[in-house]
């Protein structure tokens, strides 16, 4: 049997697939590692942990199923991060990851640089964030110059894995592009800014587009997997371009809302429509020519994680006792408190934010709170801000012009019917589930699929294995009450703001 491999280098784990050539899952297998912070806001990770990941998951799918020829490997994974080798490709370093909130002065730097922020986005499509790989590699350069005077080539995560797959240093345009550094219009590293910021472009990958073969299995990398010499290995995508492909955002007016522990508004375009405030992002899309428009709210489903964690140790007993997800019993008590739980409000800013705010020192609150709530209002709460927060997205989306047809649901967020029909009554428009719901690792084999000729390009490819199963439509009470309350949310964030900073201010004097 003819097989693909998918492979997604996740921040908390990897996940393989193996998917045959009709779309078909046959095996899957995840592995777990964990994630350093040495300093509050820094996040690590060691590239080791990767590597031991992904050998385990593939050689685990080899074993749940019946050996047959892998006809291509696709990659994906988490973006922004950065890996450093020396020039015996030796890592430097832990990765600094993409949820890192340590280079404020370097994005503001950059953004002087360049000439202005208004300027930089002219050049590579987006502002200066905290999280991009830019800012990273400028504090490197500056706070550790021992390890900077040894860097020979900056890799970002799925990369560092294709390197040691293949022993080419390659990478692709969707993932490029939230490295600050790519001429995103012209899919192809800025020159112009690299100059600015000296950066010696020979530390950067070549750059391809995601079904396009990068390479082949190694001796060293088939020996890893446990597979033959030789299979091509694609360009692959970043977690969201890849996780577009696997949800069929392939054309366009179709986007996609993901709550994972990131919420992500993805939109696909046919040309690189820019916001000028630089809220949203524009990246190439892993569809070869053309790009997608992206909302990003840093702690989604990760300030569902935050409450279960922190305050529902005895939900999370009860589960246990009753084999059950918390998640479920949390969502059961959610439903219960009525629709804008009562005047409290919850901003889902535990990490900072991106869109819309673009600021690493804002922060989760509860606003409203009072004697009269219960935990059925505190969890419902937290649900409404993280979809509130994605709607921010979504209507920077539409202000820009790009339709918005069909909303696919994917991700934690779709898989309970409660938070579907509250992602409806929020956005006031159906949103969609499909048959495929295992993300980036699924658009990753397809893109593999594509790169081995099984599929003429990324769109057929989705086409012929993805299909819609659901549609939860707005409530038209709950929706005119969430439109009500949905301005109160946008200003309280405006109304915090100066706080957020004077408070990161105090904690960094301490």
């Amino acid at each position: 049997m003819a097989c693909l491999l998918g492979i997604d280098i996740g921040t908390s784990a990897t996940k393989t697939l193996l998917v045959d050539t009709r779309g078909r899952i046959v095996a899957s297998a995840t592995a777990d590692y964990p994630c350093l912070v040495p300093r509050p806001a820094w996040s690590e990770q060691e590239s080791e942990h990767w590597i031991r990941a992904v050998s385990t998951t593939v050689r685990s799918c080899l074993r749940k199923t019946r050996r047959g020829e892998v006809l291509a490997v696709g990659l994906s994974g988490q973006m922004h991060g950065a890996v450093f080798l020396d020039a015996g490709g030796r890592v430097l370093r832990p990765a600094i990851l993409w949820n890192d909130q340590r280079t404020a002065a370097e994005c503001d730097e950059i953004t002087r640089l360049a000439g202005g922020r208004a300027r930089l986005i002219r050049m590579v499509s987006n502002p200066a964030l905290a999280g991009f790989t830019a800012p990273k590699i400028l504090w490197v350069r500056r706070h550790e110059p021992r390890v900077w005077l040894r860097t020979a080539k900056i890799l970002l995560p799925k990369d560092y894995v294709r390197f040691r797959l293949t022993g080419e240093f390659a990478t692709e345009v969707s993932d490029a592009s939230g490295t600050l550094l790519l001429d995103v219009k012209r899919r192809r590293w800025c020159r112009p800014l690299l100059r600015r910021l000296d950066i010696d472009p020979a530390l950067l990958p070549r750059c391809y587009e995601s079904p396009e073969v990068t390479g082949v299995l190694s001796a060293a990398g088939a020996k890893l997997l446990g597979l033959p010499r030789g299979i091509p290995v694609v360009g692959g995508g970043g977690d969201n371009a890849a996780g577009a492909v696997g949800n069929g955002i392939v054309r366009r007016g179709a986007v996609s809302a993901s709550i994972g522990t990131s919420g992500v508004v993805f939109a696909h375009a046919d040309e690189p429509q820019i916001d000028p405030r630089g809220r949203v992002h524009t990246f190439c899309t892993a569809v070869p020519g053309k790009w997608h428009v992206m909302g990003v709210v840093l702690a989604a489903g990760g300030s569902l994680q935050w409450y279960r964690n922190t305050l529902c140790e005895q939900q999370t007993a009860e589960a246990r006792r009753r084999k059950l997800d918390p998640y479920d019993l949390i969502t059961a008590q959610a439903a219960t408190a009525p629709v804008g739980s009562r005047g409290l409000y919850f901003l889902p800013y535990l990490t900072g934010e991106r869109t819309p705010h673009g600021d690493p020192h804002a922060r989760g609150c509860w606003v409203g709170l009072s004697n009269m709530h219960g935990r059925a209002e505190l969890a419902r709460s937290v649900m409404e801000g993280i979809t509130y927060a994605m709607r921010d997205s979504l209507e920077i989306v539409r202000e820009m012009g790009v339709p918005v047809r069909e909303i696919r649901a994917t991700g934690g967020g779709a898989r309970s019917r409660f938070w579907r029909q509250m992602q409806a009554d929020v956005y006031g428009q159906a949103v969609h589930t499909i048959n495929a719901g295992e993300g980036p690792a699924y658009g990753a084999a397809l893109l593999a699929g594509v790169g081995a000729g099984v599929w003429a390009t990324v769109p057929q490819a989705s086409a012929a294995v993805i299909r819609t199963t659901s549609k939860t439509a707005p409530n038209r009470r709950a929706r005119a009450a969430y439109n009500a309350r949905y301005p109160q949310f946008r200003k309280l964030y405006t109304s915090l703001k100066s706080d957020f900073a004077a408070i990161a201010a105090l904690e960094h004097q301490a």
